[in-house]
């Protein structure tokens, strides 16, 4: 039962996505970003004082360069994200994105030659093939370049997790690396904020960015959790819940209505990215 905590965290991905696309109407993806991560910044620093009792020290680390590495790729992967949900149907935009298990698969694989089980190549080419029918440019061909950054995303996402693997390996705590990427993101956001220019939040936009910021951050606590308490394998799985939110979200919400088309190459993702689940089962068992 403990596994199920990500159902929370998928329902809850979701909601923000939802709530990314309403503030995309007056905010830009790195304002967006911005804001999201700035909320979390201030929750985890919040943690961090109260468990330890200390305001800096927790906070020293000798692996500078892996934290701005994970946090570069993460912040640039968010910002496209964003982006993505701000000019595709929800559901497209979060399957896209959901595409970094297999390029990750694809790093490990053919980049790094990494052992892999004998269904990871099946489940890269299925999953790509899934991509290939999002990508059509039959059924909505102006939406192209949203859904090649969002695609983009993906890949940026895979490159992240790399980064925090070998953070990992490091002896980096899970709270340290999560820190410091909502810092860089934070900063980040600004910085294109300042050059890029802003609209300043009214009133009646706060409920909507502190929702944002506060369905991000508990879906991340409830990942967190899913991971440390359940079955990895079955956490991995119902990962793709998400998906399935999503487009139920996207459905009852916001009126999304993505072509027959689309539905197969959701379906498609998120079949692949349940068979490299069984695969990398397959991996981590004994021989």
């Amino acid at each position: 039962m403990k596994s199920t905590w990500m159902l929370v965290a998928g329902f809850l991905f979701a909601l923000m996505g939802v709530l990314v696309k309403l503030a995309s109407v007056r905010f830009s993806s790195p304002e967006l970003v911005f804001y999201r991560s700035l909320f979390g910044l201030l929750a985890i620093y919040a943690v961090i004082v109260f468990t330890t009792r200390q305001w800096l020290a927790p906070l020293a680390t000798r692996h500078g360069a892996s934290h701005v590495r994970r946090g570069l790729s993460g912040f640039l992967a968010l910002v496209m994200f964003f982006y993505g949900i701000a000019h595709l149907p929800l559901p497209t935009a979060i399957t896209l994105n959901y595409t970094s298990p297999l390029f990750l698969a694809a790093i490990l694989v053919w980049g790094m030659k990494e052992r892999h089980g004998k269904g990871l190549a099946a489940a890269v080419m299925i999953g790509f093939a899934g991509v290939v029918l999002l990508l059509q440019p039959g059924w909505g061909g102006q939406d192209m370049m949203a859904r090649l950054i969002c695609l983009l995303s993906g890949a940026l996402a895979a490159v992240a997790y790399l980064n925090v693997r070998t953070l990992g390996r490091e002896g980096e705590p899970d709270w340290r690396v999560v820190f410091y990427f909502t810092l860089l993101s934070t900063v980040g956001g600004g910085i294109w904020m300042a050059g890029a220019g802003f609209v300043v939040p009214q009133l009646t936009d706060i409920p909507l960015l502190l929702a944002m910021g506060a369905t991000a951050t508990l879906a991340q606590l409830a990942m967190t959790r899913a991971y440390r308490m359940g079955n990895t394998l079955a956490v991995g799985a119902l990962a793709y819940s998400t998906v399935g939110f999503a487009a139920l979200h996207g459905v009852l919400l916001l009126g999304d209505r993505p072509p027959m088309i689309a539905w197969v190459g959701m379906l498609l993702i998120v079949l692949a990215g349940l068979i490299g689940v069984w695969a990398s089962r397959s991996v981590a068992a004994p021989e």
